[in-house]
């Protein structure tokens, strides 16, 4: 329902219509297409945790330089806006890895023209046709908006994550 385009002739009405209407003309395999990709997208949190431990460990080193002289612990060191920025930092990362994964899906789960024909016939097809005309440019479109909603989110996630982490740290040490 994503791909919809005002242009096709008949527009999926929902979620039922649009099922029923892929099995009809296009059968069970088409619920597949893009699975592959898709499966690839499984990364993306692997790699956003994996950037997001290593840039908190170079970030506490670079700032346990700065104050040497602080007895403070390594937990100390980080502020909100430092978790905002790894959060951002560590989801940018796993963006521009997986987001050609993303176009390629897509493309695959394209609706087929109206002469029934699907645009890409597999993952390599697609990767061949958008390499050819559009050039590296063509993995990356759409990944604005992407970024303009995920690099807040994540932020977030992690300025929460670190400081729900430091109050039961907090409140455990108390006990």
């Amino acid at each position: 329902m994503q791909l919809q385009t005002p242009g096709h002739t008949a527009p999926y009405s929902g979620f039922s219509d649009a099922l029923r209407t892929i099995l009809k003309e296009e059968g069970w395999l088409a619920l597949y297409r893009g699975i592959g990709p898709g499966l690839m997208l499984v990364t993306h949190g692997a790699i956003q945790f994996t950037a997001y431990e290593e840039l908190r460990k170079a970030m506490i080193f670079a700032k346990s330089k700065q104050t040497r002289a602080d007895n403070r612990g390594s937990e100390d060191l980080l502020n909100s806006v430092d978790y905002a920025a790894l959060g951002a930092g560590s989801k940018l990362s796993a963006i521009l890895l997986t987001y050609p994964y993303q176009v390629i899906r897509a493309r695959l789960q394209q609706r087929p023209g109206s002469d029934g024909i699907p645009r890409y016939s597999d993952s390599w097809h697609v990767v061949k046709e958008t390499a050819r005309y559009e050039g590296v440019r063509g993995f990356y479109r759409g990944i604005t908006s992407n970024l303009l909603k995920n690099l807040p989110a994540a932020s977030l996630t992690f300025v929460v994550y670190e400081n729900v982490i430091k109050l039961l740290r907090a409140s455990k040490d108390k006990a």
